[in-house]
């Protein structure tokens, strides 16, 4: 860790005690506090306002890690399965699957030209709920808003927790891993209602095959120029 990262990290692990673990990225220089227990995350975010200078909140998002780190298809030979995410697939459960979903703050201080970033899991990915900060930093409504929107985690003592992108009467969360690329369900205006109506979506879910790139000598480029309908065998 660089100095001032270094020793800001060790004041922030003396001052919120156990359950708190501090990370700096390689690549990106950019220091993450984890809170391992969710409940005490807004004593953790007030010391971290208060203490520390970080009086800005800059983001809040909602992440899905379901299948965080398995890959979704093959790129060393064709896959008869495909890789959309159209597709409907058993759900494989995972040994950490309770530590599905996370909120993640990304954190200003002005005073001392530092970022961080905060990050807590959700410890019921059936029903994810989380601690709300708008109180501390109030520009967390919307926020907090766009992520039960989009991943269905709730945040208890939100004022106002409601659907804040999505249309009337949608269902589901758009933004979880599970959630087909279709829809569940389709808008279309009704002359003889005359008022648009909600339907089940209609379109068939497809697999999509990768291309797949031979080297052998059947697709070298000196087959290019022989003329077509040439016995290829």
């Amino acid at each position: 860790m660089s100095d001032s990262y270094e020793s800001l990290a060790e004041g922030i692990l003396e001052r919120c005690g156990d359950g708190i673990a501090a990370t700096l990225s390689p690549r990106t220089r950019e220091l993450t506090i984890e809170v391992g227990d969710h409940t005490r995350l807004p004593t953790v975010c007030e010391s971290l306002r208060d203490e520390f200078g970080f009086e800005m909140l800059i983001d809040l998002a909602g992440v899905d890690y379901l299948g965080y780190g398995e890959p979704e298809w093959k790129t060393e030979a064709a896959t008869v399965t495909g890789y959309s995410r159209a597709v409907n697939r058993p759900r494989v459960v995972r040994e950490d699957d309770d530590r599905r979903f996370a909120v993640v703050y990304h954190l200003l201080s002005l005073a001392h030209n530092r970022r961080i970033r905060v990050r807590s899991f959700c410890p019921d990915a059936d029903q994810p709920i989380m601690p709300s900060v708008v109180d501390i930093w109030p520009a967390a409504n919307w926020f907090e808003r766009e992520a039960f929107d989009l991943f269905g985690i709730l945040f208890e003592g939100h004022p106002d927790l409601r659907r804040i992108l999505t249309d009337y009467g949608f269902i589901g969360h758009p933004f979880r891993k599970d959630f087909p690329l279709i829809g569940t369900m389709e808008v279309r205006y009704d002359p003889e209602k005359g008022r648009v109506v909600y339907e089940p979506v209609s379109i068939e879910p497809r697999t999509l095959v990768p291309k797949v790139i031979r080297d052998d000598n059947r697709y070298s480029g000196e087959l290019t120029d022989r003329p077509a309908g040439a016995d290829d065998a």
